[in-house]
């Protein structure tokens, strides 16, 4: 591709494009593919013939192939030179800390750093060390207690009325979100040891205040990558009104497909697009009404208003992340305000009271410490701090971790992409 130039260099860059796609489209959605043709030409009379394909999935697979375009596209573009070294290249695809679930990194980022020399620093192993003990005591505290609840009623909804399916909705949240994050302070925790500098690819997105700005906190590096590799080649808001809405609908179903071979990541996808907008068709509206009833006048509630909001939607479309199937995902709807108690007639939840208790406080001390990421940044908080007061919060967190930890052979959800 570096090399040539006019149609013969964008023919080697669909060439490869394709074979990744290829690659994802076999191993990932064949099967998908093959239940929806006979879904639909069997009533007809019409035997499909097509085998089932019983493939392991590759670790990773979304994810280094979303990686290793990102490094074709670049070339093509003329932001990257291309990589004359296959071990460098290799390391580039299959970087292990952010192999299996990212951030999904850019070649100019992360290339040259596999050809700096890299000295051992004190204080950047021990900042990656200590960002390393924070994604684990989002992932063994929080995550995977919280995911014990969750598996149990979204496992069997049917058996369950309003407030349990709440409560598990509400755990769900918390639970992908210190899952995958989690996993990413470990992965960006392990390369900072190494002397490798990986891309934020969270910033406290039920923080957010819109669906937008949700995104612009919410794994960063896909929702980067999507833009500018899908949303912005297609037109992005250069183009008619009616177009603009279609590439954010196009965008979001893409996403939700690249999520799994399923329909409910497909709608849970859909839904974020018709979240976006409708958001955009509504702003002068919502604007114009917030200034003539005052509303406006009231900062800090109508912050707070619109960052419940927008939590209550994406909490909404995480039913169907979540859900087994489309019937689950709609009894769950149906029935989320069915009964607000959590008695279920001596059916297990899954965890106790106590241990119910313990989840709630976990997350009231991740939110602690996020309100003061948000305000004023952890590092530059804790470095006015005497020396025995940092020590003695990560030495409190390394005892939360062995205390409350839930150390089952539970694995990363986003492994699974």
């Amino acid at each position: 591709i570096e090399r040539s130039s006019g149609r013969k260099r964008k023919l080697f860059l669909v060439m490869s494009i394709i074979s990744n796609l290829a690659v994802l489209a076999v191993f990932k959605y064949y099967n998908f593919f093959r239940e929806n043709v006979a879904f639909l030409i069997e009533p007809l009379g019409i035997q499909t013939n097509l085998p089932f394909l019983a493939f392991l999935l590759p670790i990773g697979l979304s994810f280094h192939t979303f990686q290793a375009m990102s490094y074709t596209i670049e070339v093509y573009r003329g932001h990257q030179k291309a990589e004359r070294h296959f071990g460098i290249f290799s390391l580039y695809v299959l970087f292990f800390p952010q192999l299996v679930a990212g951030p999904i990194e850019r070649p100019q980022n992360l290339l040259h750093q596999f050809r700096e020399k890299h000295s051992f620093e004190t204080e950047r192993v021990v900042d990656g060390l200590k960002l390393m003990l924070w994604g684990f005591f989002k992932k063994v505290v929080i995550a995977d207690r919280v995911a014990v609840l969750v598996d149990t009623v979204y496992g069997d909804p049917t058996g369950y009325s309003g407030g349990p399916l709440l409560l598990a909705t509400f755990f769900f949240a918390i639970q992908i979100y210190c899952d995958f994050s989690g996993y990413t302070d470990i992965a960006i925790g392990a390369a900072q040891v190494l002397g490798i500098r990986l891309m934020d690819n969270f910033k406290r997105p039920y923080y957010a205040k819109s669906i937008g700005e949700f995104w612009g906190r919410w794994h960063i590096s896909l929702s980067t990558w999507f833009k500018d590799y899908l949303y912005i080649p297609l037109g992005g808001n250069r183009v008619a009104v009616p177009r603009w809405y279609l590439n954010i609908l196009i965008v979001f179903l893409i996403s939700g497909l690249w999520h799994g071979a399923s329909w409910t990541f497909v709608i849970w996808g859909a839904l974020h697009g018709m979240y976006m907008i409708i958001g955009v068709m509504t702003s002068k509206l919502r604007t114009r009404v917030k200034n003539a009833t005052g509303f406006s006048r009231f900062k800090i509630f109508d912050a707070g208003v619109r960052v419940v909001v927008t939590f209550a939607l994406v909490c909404f479309a995480w039913i169907f992340f979540r859900a087994n199937s489309l019937a689950d995902a709609w009894y769950i709807i149906t029935h989320l305000f069915s009964d607000l108690s959590l008695g279920v007639g001596g059916k297990s939840l899954g965890l106790d009271l106590i241990e119910i208790i313990i989840a709630f406080a976990a997350i009231a001390f991740m939110e602690a410490v996020h309100i003061i990421q948000e305000h004023r940044g952890m590092r530059s908080f804790l470095s006015t701090k005497p020396q025995w007061l940092r020590l003695s919060l990560y030495l409190l967190i390394i005892l939360l971790i062995l205390l409350f930890g839930v150390f089952e052979r539970r694995q990363f959800i986003y492994f699974q992409f």
